[in-house]
């Protein structure tokens, strides 16, 4: 609680040197905790590794079917998406990410960046170094954070209706005793399947705006119990009883 109290303390101080230098200053050096600190403004045609940060943060913010790209680069999608983050939580929706665009990311995550409602540990219940999967432990921890960061705007969007993760990050030989399939992307660390109080077809209704390119729900074999959704370069979705 203090914690997070001390966030919104931060976000309202950077709010108000939003407001003093405008949005085309620098943001600022003042941040929420020990994640990252966005020391300029970002708008289209910006490039580097502040971009892709953001990139990871509003990338659930997208339009149906759509994915957002981490490549470093502030083109016209990113600008739609930083947009859509805004209007999501009351900020003047002009895509360009200053100061009150990042006191509100700031308050959304946690020290480690994940954001405050999801955590690693709830995306890796197999082991505790990431290891073992189809890639390196390294980016299946990577992963997983940009799908936490993908169910943090989908739980906002279904007002902020919690989302439980039965299952996320599984090593070939937990997905194996599972009875998961081969090549699942629980493997890769970008999977999570969801339970909760939303219905499992209101979720994988809502998981279609959100930048999940697979998405198994209702209908589809072995998925009548939870909604599954991961970031798979061959988009699939298949939900029959939901009507996707």
């Amino acid at each position: 609680m203090i914690r997070r109290m001390s966030r919104a303390l931060i976000s309202f101080v950077m709010i108000l040197a939003g407001a003093v230098v405008g949005v085309g200053a620098t943001a600022g050096t003042a941040h929420a905790d020990e994640c990252y600190t966005w020391s300029r403004s970002l708008s289209q045609g910006a490039s580097g590794a502040d971009v892709t940060q953001l990139q990871i943060r509003v990338a659930g913010w997208v339009t149906s079917g759509e994915r957002l790209s981490y490549d470093g680069v502030y083109g016209a999608r990113t600008k739609a998406a930083v947009a859509k983050f805004q209007a999501a939580y009351g900020l003047a929706a002009d895509g360009v990410a200053g100061p009150n665009t990042f006191s509100k990311i700031y308050a959304l995550q946690d020290a480690d960046c994940t954001p405050i409602h999801f955590t690693y540990a709830e995306l890796n219940k197999c082991n505790s170094d990431w290891s073992g999967g189809a890639v390196s432990a390294a980016t299946a921890k990577s992963n997983a954070l940009k799908t936490m960061w993908k169910l943090e705007a989908m739980r906002h969007a279904l007002g902020d209706v919690p989302i439980t993760v039965s299952s996320g990050f599984r090593s070939n030989s937990c997905n194996s005793a599972v009875g998961g399939a081969a090549g699942s992307r629980h493997t890769y660390g970008d999977a999570a399947d969801l339970t909760g109080s939303p219905s499992f077809c209101r979720l994988a209704q809502q998981a279609r705006t959100h930048g999940f390119s697979e998405i198994l729900g209702p209908g589809y074999p072995g998925h009548n119990d939870h909604t599954h959704v991961a970031h798979d370069p061959s988009p699939f979705w298949d939900a029959p009883n939901c009507g996707i």
